[in-house]
């Protein structure tokens, strides 16, 4: 009797082994991804702008994806992988655009006419499009516990940014839309992708989407700069290679093998922890100070972090 149930608790350590892993690549990933702010403040220094910024951040990702995407294709050809039909590949090309080309495209344009505390505010609602479109879309029931992580976060994210919001300025309602439109495609993009790699897998998917994405990007760039874009500060393309590998690489995939784990549900709500590092991060790196309303925000969220690391599988 003993014997028959030996597997069980392998199953169980596997099975929290899984969700703790996803829990922390999530975390990890949405550190990282905001961090690219800071980054990017630094890279401002140098008197490029935003379309530049992405464009270098791509320009020098595009390498890395292409890499990886060449040994995924290696592996579809040698039958180690099943090959892509064109329905698969469609996709890979739409959540190419609507992730990392779109979304963070709508995200600057809107950050031309509000500030950064309300920009950042509204994306906070992306978990929460995440959420309702898994329950209307996918048709996964939202629990009370769901619930409840996400208005604690939310509670802290008001307060640890309350005192950036500003509405002054004629185009509010305007660069507002620009940027609730990006939170509303970064939704559908972990949706989307979170059925996509149930076939293809994480990595092959990230790899393959990026790599579209980078292309999007560039075509933008080259046709609003032409080669003279190129032209900048040694100190931009250094910059630049950090967050190309650091802000967007290495988070890009961990965020995929997170949602691979956990789910696009708890890894979006995960993303809050994110942008409240950055507080810390700018205090180190840009010298600007931390308010008593940020730290209690802060922990706030961290209570909501809680609450999701118990909602591991199988309670």
């Amino acid at each position: 009797m003993s014997s028959s149930s030996q597997p069980q608790p392998t199953q169980d350590n596997a099975s929290i082994s899984t969700f703790w892993t996803g829990f922390l690549l999530a975390c990890m990933g949405s550190i990282l991804f905001s961090a690219k702010a800071i980054v990017a403040k630094l890279t401002y220094r140098y008197g490029v702008d935003a379309l530049t910024v992405i464009g270098f951040r791509m320009i020098f990702s595009l390498p890395f994806f292409l890499l990886i995407a060449a040994v995924q294709a290696d592996k579809a050809r040698r039958g180690r992988l099943p090959k892509l039909n064109l329905k698969d590949s469609m996709l890979v090309l739409v959540l190419g655009f609507i992730g990392y080309y779109l979304s963070s495209y709508l995200d600057f344009l809107g950050l031309q006419y509000i500030s950064a505390g309300l920009e950042r505010l509204i994306l906070f609602l992306a978990p929460s499009f995440v959420m309702l479109l898994s329950a209307f879309w996918l048709k996964r029931r939202i629990t009370l516990s769901q619930w409840l992580a996400l208005a604690i976060s939310y509670a802290g994210v008001v307060l640890a940014f309350i005192h950036d919001l500003s509405f002054a300025g004629s185009n509010v309602l305007l660069g507002s839309s620009f940027v609730l439109a990006s939170a509303f495609t970064y939704a559908i993009y972990l949706i989307s992708s979170g059925e996509v790699l149930k076939r293809m897998g994480s990595t092959r998917l990230v790899a393959y989407a990026m790599s579209a994405s980078a292309v999007y990007v560039m075509i933008h760039f080259f046709s609003v700069k032409g080669w003279a874009g190129l032209v900048q500060p040694t100190e931009v393309y250094w910059l630049s290679l950090v967050h190309a590998v650091l802000n967007t690489v290495l988070p890009t995939f961990m965020i995929m093998w997170s949602v691979q784990r956990v789910g696009a549900p708890l890894t979006s709500q995960l993303g809050m922890v994110g942008p409240v590092s950055i507080l810390f991060l700018a205090w180190w790196l840009l010298d600007e100070p931390i308010t008593a309303l940020q730290v209690l925000g802060t922990a706030f969220v961290l209570s909501g972090m809680l609450v999701l690391s118990r909602l591991r599988p199988g309670k």
